[in-house]
């Protein structure tokens, strides 16, 4: 009998695994693998260790610890804290299971296990990474608004100071109508100051504590978890323990809000390519964030462009992914919530790389504004013609066929629309003006006249204006004004 239970004692999970207690046989060393998570969730062994020293606070606020355990409970962290600061823990596999099982382990080390061993007492570890996710999450989202600021901050800087650039506007990627570059830009930027907004109210609804809730059913203890909220920054507590350990929201608003900020992100992208491409010529990237090709050595390729509109796909890939995991698993908590864990590390690195590739990408963009202007067609002011003729009584649906007209004349002449006289424009409609040539055949002007106190929102150089100001103001106040604003 002896004999025999030496093997089934050596196969028992290790003593310091947090639920190891209640098991009799050991883990396949295939589930050890699979299992784990500490390879990844080590990313978050500073909150972890921040929220751990604010629960063993709150325990010796209650009289489970000692003033001199807690005292020793937080020197020891430090210590712990101090070597994953220089890279110098030493991890134990298959003793290390995830970053709770390895801080407190080591903590048992560095203080002793009797006091130590007193640190989880009401605690689960699914109140734990709860808590561990919000807090690292909060700091990433934090420093990606940072990020966000700076691209926004180049895209207005780069507006304010090159309004003097047209170049053709596009729908259904065919030259529209002429439009200012600094209009382009802002436009993107509109797109990033929503995002921003949206962002605020991300790290808003995530800033909530789930620490004290234990495995599902509360704390037994009476501990005070709004002082625990108040020590870790959150602005206030998870009011339902059995929804604070399953909630996973805040993760999925995170992917969510990063599949249409990195759609922004693609749709610029993608603009760039063209306006670098050869047959349009507006812009060049810079050498930093190009490549040539191993066979063509005329190439520059926008490689960066094409990286950010790539990982536009990987970003809706992870929402997806993670969208599905939490679809109908049931209440608390549930070991699949445990892939949220790469999935948000994933999408932090993803969106923080991705928004400063971007930034580095715009504010070393050189324009090339003598192919821009030669890219302005005359053909892009026949609007400019109908409402010529509006301005003359005439209705705009007879104005706009008359347009038309003008525009077939043109082509079947096979001559450009500003070279048809007035003559020739008077036998499509009797009714263009003698101002009509000089009125209209003018890209200048079509798009100065895109500005005026009420029309908001144009491509004249009043409203390009104006709409930095309203930009300005976003980032000085975090609203976009619905209004007025002072340029």
């Amino acid at each position: 009998m002896s004999g025999s239970k030496g093997p089934e004692r050596e196969s028992k999970p290790a003593q310091n695994k947090l639920w190891g207690g209640r098991f009799t046989g050991g883990l396949d060393p295939l589930m050890e693998a699979y299992n784990e998570s500490l390879s990844y969730d080590k990313a978050f062994y500073a909150q972890d260790i921040a929220g751990s020293i604010a629960w063993a606070r709150a325990n010796k606020n209650v009289g489970i610890l000692t003033e001199k355990e807690f005292n020793e409970i937080e020197r020891g962290f430090s210590i712990v804290k101090k070597e994953w600061d220089t890279d110098s823990f030493q991890i134990k596999p298959g003793v290390d299971e995830d970053i709770h099982t390895a801080n407190e382990r080591r903590l048992g080390e560095v203080i002793g296990q009797s006091i130590a061993g007193k640190l989880h007492t009401g605690r689960s570890r699914n109140d734990q990474i709860a808590t561990d996710l919000r807090l690292w999450l909060r700091d990433q989202l934090q420093t990606l608004q940072t990020h966000l600021t700076s691209l926004l901050r180049i895209i207005i800087s780069r507006a304010s100071t090159e309004t003097s650039f047209l170049l053709p506007g596009y729908t259904h990627l065919q030259r529209a109508q002429p439009v200012r570059w600094s209009h382009f830009l802002l436009s993107y930027g509109f797109f990033f100051a929503a995002d921003h907004q949206r962002l605020a109210h991300v790290l808003k609804d995530l800033n909530r504590c789930p620490l004290g809730a234990g495995a599902l059913s509360g704390n037994v203890f009476n501990v005070d978890r709004e002082a625990i909220a108040r020590e870790l920054g959150f602005e206030g507590i998870c009011w339902n323990s059995m929804n604070a350990v399953s909630d996973r929201d805040f993760l999925l608003e995170t992917m969510s809000w990063g599949s249409r900020f990195m759609g922004h992100v693609s749709r610029l992208s993608t603009d760039l390519i063209l306006y670098s491409a050869q047959e349009f010529s507006f812009v060049r990237l810079a050498d930093a964030y190009s490549t040539g090709s191993s066979l063509m050595p005329q190439k520059k390729n926008p490689d960066a462009l094409e990286l950010l509109r790539g990982k536009s796909g990987q970003m809706h890939g992870i929402l997806a992914g993670f969208t599905a995991t939490m679809n109908a698993i049931p209440s608390c908590y549930n070991k699949d919530m445990q892939e949220g864990t790469q999935s948000i590390l994933a999408t932090c690195h993803l969106l923080s790389t991705s928004t400063q590739i971007l930034t580095g990408v715009l504010s070393t963009l050189a324009l090339l504004p003598s192919n821009m202007s030669a890219a302005l067609e005359p053909n892009m002011l026949a609007t400019e013609l109908a409402d010529h003729l509006v301005r003359r009584g005439v209705p705009f649906r007879e104005t706009h066929h008359a347009a038309g007209r003008v525009v077939a004349l043109a082509e079947s002449r096979g001559v450009r629309m500003d070279e048809l006289g007035l003559e020739e424009l008077r036998r499509v409609d009797a009714r263009f003006g003698d101002e009509v040539v000089e009125e209209c055949f003018d890209h200048a002007r079509a798009v100065e006249k895109r500005s005026g106190k009420g029309a908001k929102g144009g491509t004249g150089l009043q409203g390009v204006e104006e709409q930095v100001a309203v930009l300005k103001k976003f980032l000085e106040t975090g609203e976009i004004p619905k209004w007025e604003v002072e340029c």
